[in-house]
C-alpha cells in the first residue's frame, strides 16, 4: 500500500496497530524500545497523564507478539532479531479505579485478573477455597520459563482515587501487593514486564516483592521516552507547522516559539537537560489552529479532585505560592515515599503542574511551572479558590484584558476593587504588599495574560507589569493600615516609580505606570494615581 504524502495526527490513538494502520504520524521512538525490550528486565515509569503512555504499552504489545511486521521503517525493524512470539497480558488498572467499598474493589480487582489472563489459557475457578492470586500462583509454576510478558498500564489509578482515605488506601495496597508478590514467586516464567502510572508508591510496600524492578522514571536515558522533543516536532510535524503558520499568518520560526513557549517545558529526568512537549497540546494545537493557542493539556482531565484537595490541604492552599520555584531533595523524585509522606510539591511534579528546571549543588532539585498553559491554568484554579469557585466575570471582574487594552487607571481600579472585596477573606486574607500582588498577578495570567513580576532596571525593581495589545502597564502596590494616611502611601509609591524608572526599558509601546494603595481594614484600594 503506498503511504499518503502527509500522515494524519495520531489524536487521541493509544493503539500502535490503530495508529498505524490509520497511517496516522508515529513518532519514532522505537531505539528506547529496543534498549528496553531486548533485556529480560522489569522497568518501571512513572509519566503524567496524557503523555503517551497507553500508545507505548500498546507498542510493547505489538513486537511481543508479532514481532517487527507492524514496525516498517522504523528504527528498531533492522535490529531487533528476537523471533520468539510471548504469550502476552496486558492489565489497565484504571478498570479498577471506580468503586465505593473495598469489596467492590477485590469484586473489580478478581475480574481484571480473571479476563485479562483468560487468553493466555488461566482459567479462573470461582468456587475454589483460594483466591484469584492463588490460583494464578499455581497456573504459572506450569508455564514455560520466559514466555510470559506482563504490562500494567494505570498501575496507581485505584490508589490515587482514595489518598483521602488512609484505611482504604491501605487495603487497596495490600490487595495489589498479593497480587505482584506472585509474579515474584514465579519469575520463571517472566520476559518482560513493564510498569506504569503517574504516581511512584512502590515504598508502600507495592512492590516489595520486585526486588529488581528497575525505575526509569528520572533516567536521562529515557528522557524523552514520551512527549515529543523541538527536533522532533519539526521532523514529523512540519507539514501541520507550515499549514498553521499559515492559517494564523505567522512566521514560522516565530510559532514554533510560540509553541514551546505554551506547551514544552516538561522534564522528565535527572540532569535537567532535556525538555519535552505535552504531547495531547501540540496535537489538539495542529488539529485545529485557528483556534490558538488554547489550554488542552488541563482542559482534558487536569483538574482531578487530588489536586483540588492539595489546594485545600498543603502550602498550595496559600494563592501567594503562586508562580514560586519550589526546591526538593532529588532523593525524593528519585525514590518513591509511602502514603504518610507523599510530599504535595513531589505529587505535583509527578503529575506534571510542576516540573524540573534544574538542578544545583547536585541534589537540589528546582521545579516550577512548564509552560504557559500550565501556569494559566493554575492561576485559574488558585482564582475558583480566592473566589469561592465562582470565576472572575461573575463577580464583575473580567474581561481585564479589554480595561487594560481600551480603558484607563480609573476602570482598573474598580475592577480590581470588585475582585478583592469578593475574596473570601476568611481563608486567603491579604495581608501585605506581597498578598495584593501575588493576587493581582493570579487575576491576570488566569485572564490570559503574562505579567511580569519584579522587572529588574538599572534603578531597581518594578511590582507588577504586563502588555496588553499596544499598551504597557507598570503598577506599584503600597498597603495602608488602619492608623496610617493613605495618601502618604501614595505619593511614596509614585516617588518610587519615577526615580526607579520603572518601564523606561520597554520601547515602542504607550506606557502607563499607575500607583494603587489597598487599605487592610476596608479590604480595598483607596487611592490611585497615574505618573
Amino acid at each position: 500500500m503506498e503511504e499518503p504524502l502527509i500522515k494524519k495526527l495520531p489524536l487521541g490513538t493509544s493503539s500502535f496497530l490503530a495508529l498505524r494502520d490509520a497511517a496516522q504520524i508515529y513518532v519514532d521512538k522505537t531505539e528506547y524500545i529496543y534498549q528496553l525490550a531486548s533485556e529480560r528486565a522489569k522497568f518501571f515509569l512513572t509519566r503524567p497523564r496524557r503523555f503517551g503512555k497507553s500508545l507505548l504499552v500498546s507498542t510493547f504489545v505489538s513486537l511481543f507478539e508479532n514481532g517487527v511486521q507492524d514496525f516498517k521503517g522504523l528504527a528498531i525493524e533492522k535490529k531487533w532479531k528476537d523471533y520468539k512470539k510471548y504469550t502476552v497480558v496486558r492489565l489497565d488498572f484504571s478498570e479498577t479505579r471506580d468503586f465505593g467499598e473495598t469489596d467492590e474493589f477485590s469484586l473489580k480487582l478478581t475480574s481484571l485478573l480473571a479476563r485479562k489472563f483468560r487468553p493466555a489459557g488461566f482459567s479462573y475457578q470461582k468456587d475454589s477455597v483460594f483466591s484469584v492470586t492463588e490460583q494464578l500462583s499455581n497456573w504459572l509454576q506450569t508455564q514455560p520459563v520466559n514466555q510470559l510478558v506482563i504490562l500494567i498500564d494505570e498501575y496507581d489509578a485505584p490508589l490515587t482515587v482514595c489518598l483521602d482515605n488512609a484505611d482504604k488506601f491501605e487495603y487497596v495496597r495490600r490487595k495489589l501487593t498479593e497480587f505482584y508478590a506472585v509474579l515474584k514467586t514465579n519469575d520463571n516464567a517472566l520476559r518482560f514486564l513493564f510498569i506504569t502510572g503517574i504516581t511512584k508508591f512502590n515504598k508502600t510496600c507495592l512492590f516489595a516483592e520486585l526486588n529488581d524492578l528497575s525505575d526509569i522514571s528520572l533516567s536521562p536515558e529515557y528522557g524523552s521516552l514520551l512527549g515529543f522533543t523541538c527536533e522532533e516536532v519539526q521532523k514529523y510535524f512540519g507539514a501541520f507547522l507550515e499549514s498553521a503558520s499559515q492559517v494564523l499568518q505567522k512566521d514560522k520560526a516565530q510559532l514554533l516559539e510560540e509553541l514551546v513557549e505554551h506547551y514544552d517545558g516538561f522534564c522528565f529526568e535527572e540532569t535537567a537537560k532535556q525538555k519535552v512537549f505535552s504531547p495531547w497540546s501540540l496535537l489538539k494545537f495542529f488539529s485545529s489552529p485557528i483556534r490558538g493557542l488554547k489550554d488542552y493539556w488541563f482542559e482534558s482531565g487536569g483538574n482531578p479532585s487530588v489536586l483540588l484537595n492539595l489546594l485545600h490541604t498543603s502550602s498550595f492552599r496559600n494563592p501567594e505560592e503562586y508562580g514560586k520555584d519550589q526546591t526538593l531533595p532529588l532523593n525524593v523524585l528519585r525514590n518513591s515515599t509511602d502514603l504518610n509522606a507523599l510530599t504535595d510539591v513531589a505529587l505535583l511534579t509527578q503529575a506534571g503542574y510542576l516540573t524540573i528546571k534544574t538542578i544545583k549543588y547536585g541534589t537540589t532539585v528546582f521545579v516550577g511551572y512548564p509552560n504557559k498553559e500550565v501556569r494559566r491554568a493554575m492561576a485559574q484554579l488558585y482564582m475558583e479558590q480566592l473566589l469561592d469557585g465562582r470565576v472572575a466575570g461573575q463577580v464583575g471582574a473580567g474581561p481585564i484584558d479589554q480595561v487594560l487594552s481600551e480603558d484607563g487607571p480609573e476602570s482598573l481600579f474598580h475592577i480590581l476593587n470588585r475582585l478583592f472585596l469578593s475574596i473570601d477573606y476568611h481563608r486567603f486574607l491579604v495581608r501585605d504588599e506581597f498578598s495584593v500582588r501575588a493576587f493581582v498577578q493570579i487575576y491576570f495570567v488566569a485572564a490570559g495574560l503574562d505579567p511580569i513580576v519584579k522587572r529588574r532596571n538599572s534603578h531597581g525593581r518594578s511590582n507588577l507589569e504586563v502588555g496588553v495589545a499596544n499598551m504597557h502597564w507598570i503598577l506599584e502596590f503600597k498597603i495602608s493600615h488602619r492608623n496610617e494616611d493613605a495618601q502618604i502611601k501614595l505619593d511614596e509609591a509614585v516617588r518610587q516609580i519615577e526615580e526607579r524608572m520603572h518601564g523606561e526599558q520597554v520601547s515602542s509601546l504607550e506606557k502607563i505606570r499607575v500607583a494603587l494603595v489597598y487599605r487592610l481594614d476596608k479590604r480595598e484600594f483607596v487611592r490611585w494615581e497615574e505618573c
